[in-house]
């Protein structure tokens, strides 16, 4: 018997199912079988250019059903995974190539053009997913790697403190662990059918909708991309959906939404950002479903759930998940009384073991202990139930994507006619938060804001750039001279709430 930890318990066990697994865009499906196959064959391929086992590997490409055997191959080689989000430049793509050390850079053919310089630069391979899925049938399916339990899987990068991306290493007991946990606390069966149109470069999108399917043996409607129409429509042979606010803000916007529509489904679970309270109250009234709210991030997977059965409270994310600790501390990280809000911490299987080539960053966010320190503020109900309030550090998510405001900040720095800038996340009723700035211009300048946003489109990802640029005299600082952000926060709450109608 093998002994790869992950891809063996999501993916090996079912190799001679012949039982749906993923049904493509466009028509046609795969078995778990052809999964499988298709898998251990393009292990090989990775194989035959050069990886070994423990090599990294960066993919950013669009999203597509060898995408995802890219993923069941790279666990399958005992390679590492290393999943990049489409909107990144080919100047952001030197960060992650660099520090991850990728030894192969599969990119759409579109792109190779553009990325092919920044592998190359580094000591890495360009090579287009076209390229490798050309190359299936004529290879013969690799043995499979042994990999246990602590060994890597996967790096995802995430924001750090000083605007440059953490490459958080999760084990292959981290997506398992985590995997089979959700499986059981959202009650996931072999008849379940899921709905996927999330990106997968994403936590969401591969370790929860993917491997969720997996662990239960469920199969999945692969969606390219995110279409209210299709996905109203494949409600009707679907039982679960796995979203972001923004997936339930715009399917209640459709005049196709009613509960005839959704009567068929049991499931809809929404992450990555927070969901306002009202889109909660909507959805139900709408459709007559609870949505199931949870709380995760790249480093930790998921943490807490609202319950399958019971009390799915609005505007909390409810009580742990089985097996994860959570505690809220104060000053020294002492753990507070319930109601009192603090820093949110984490302990259990599914928490990562550290940051990538950053020892000093491991350890002052990860305790000795197994204590995680998440950077959010929360606070637990008497019954354990979970409130995210802030967050310590000022990232914004928006749409479920994390922006660095340094990074932003620092692209408008430099542009022509700008003195300073300040970004920060403001509520949106569609994306959860939006990313706004303020600049002040240099004396005599007068810089225009739309022709400022319309130059940051050339060296940040879309998701990045400022939904508003404003001019502002100066920015407001303390006594110490730092920038006010709670401030700025409270100025421009709501610049993007509904207009209210008497």
């Amino acid at each position: 018997m093998t002994a790869n930890h992950a891809y063996d318990a999501l993916i090996g066990r079912h190799a001679g199912s012949d039982r749906p697994f993923l049904h493509r865009p466009g028509g046609g499906a795969w078995t778990f079988a052809d999964f499988a196959d298709r898998a251990a064959r393009l292990a090989t391929v990775l194989s035959d250019t050069g990886l070994a086992p423990g090599d990294r590997v960066a993919v950013q490409v669009a999203k597509h059903p060898d995408a995802l055997a890219l993923y069941a191959a790279s666990l399958r080689g005992g390679h590492v995974f290393l999943p990049l989000n489409t909107a990144y430049t080919a100047a952001e793509l030197d960060h992650f190539v660099s520090d991850s050390g990728a030894t192969l850079v599969a990119c759409d053919a579109a792109n190779r053009d553009g990325i092919a310089p920044v592998a190359k630069r580094f000591g890495a391979r360009a090579v287009t997913l076209a390229d490798l899925a050309s190359r299936i049938d004529a290879a013969e399916p690799a043995a499979i790697a042994t990999r246990g339990p602590d060994d890597l899987a996967a790096i995802l990068y995430t924001s750090g403190t000083t605007g440059r991306s953490k490459g958080a290493m999760l084990t292959h007991d981290n997506l398992l662990s985590n995997a089979t946990t959700l499986a059981d606390a959202w009650r996931f069966t072999p008849n379940d059918v899921l709905i996927h149109a999330l990106p997968i470069f994403h936590t969401h999108g591969l370790f929860v909708a993917t491997n969720v399917t997996l662990a239960a043996g469920s199969s999945m409607i692969f969606h390219d991309r995110f279409d209210p129409d299709t996905v109203l429509a494949d409600m009707a042979r679907a039982s679960v959906l796995m979203g972001v606010p923004t997936f339930y803000t715009r399917l209640l916007d459709h005049p196709g939404l009613s509960r005839d529509v959704a009567a068929g489904m049991r499931l809809f679970v929404s992450g990555s950002a927070p969901m306002l309270p009202e889109t909660h109250r909507a959805w139900t009234d709408a459709t007559g479903h609870r949505i199931l709210e949870r709380y995760g991030m790249t480093e930790t997977n998921m943490n807490a759930s609202n319950p399958y059965d019971g009390d799915r409270r609005p505007g909390t994310v409810g009580p742990p998940l089985p097996g994860v600790e959570i505690r809220v501390t104060g000053d020294g990280r002492t753990p507070l009384p319930a109601g009192e809000t603090g820093m949110v911490e984490v302990r259990g299987p599914n928490v990562f073991p550290g940051y990538w080539n950053l020892p000093d960053k491991t350890a002052e966010e990860l305790g000795p202990d197994g204590w995680f320190v998440t950077g959010d503020l929360g606070r637990l109900s008497e019954d354990g139930y979970l409130s995210i309030v802030g967050r310590e550090k000022d990232l914004v998510i928006t749409g479920g994507y994390n922006v660095y405001p340094k990074e932003v900040e620092e692209a408008l720095d430099a542009l022509p006619g700008v003195l300073e800038s300040a970004v920060f996340g403001v509520p949106h009723p569609d994306m959860g938060e939006a990313v706004y700035a303020v600049v002040v211009p240099q004396p005599g300048a007068s810089p225009d804001p739309d022709a400022l946003g319309a130059a940051l489109s050339d060296t940040l990802a879309r998701f990045k750039q400022p939904r508003r640029i404003d001019l502002i005299d100066a920015l407001p600082r303390n006594t110490m001279g730092k920038v006010q952000k709670k401030v700025l926060r409270e100025r421009h709450a709501h610049a993007f709430a509904p207009e209210r109608t008497a």
